[in-house]
């Protein structure tokens, strides 16, 4: 993530999900390969972070074999819950911190 884009997501307290590319999507279908370009993932254990949405999460559950979030592989019971759980929203970090 750029400098620019953290302070934003800190400023606005959206939460991040941190993807690494763990697996190589050759042989696999030319969408799931687009998927991962644009996730921003080029190379085999690359990291990106990106703000936590509803459409990051249903990128990295269509790709959740070649990925991991948070550390955890997204195709563990672990991952898929973690992506089955609703990405908080800003608007529900700002009522808590008031």
């Amino acid at each position: 993530m750029s400098a620019a884009t953290a302070r934003r997501a800190a400023a606005t307290g959206a939460h991040t999900l941190r993807v690494t590319y763990r697996k190589s999507a050759i042989g696999y279908e030319r969408d799931q390969k687009a998927t991962i370009t644009a996730l921003g993932l080029r190379r085999l254990h690359q990291t990106v972070e990106h703000t936590d949405t509803p459409a990051l999460r249903g990128m990295v559950f269509k790709v959740r074999h070649l990925v991991s979030v948070n550390g955890i592989p997204a195709d563990s019971a672990a991952g898929v819950a973690l992506l089955a759980s609703r990405p908080p929203s800003a608007g529900a970090a700002a009522t808590q911190e008031s």
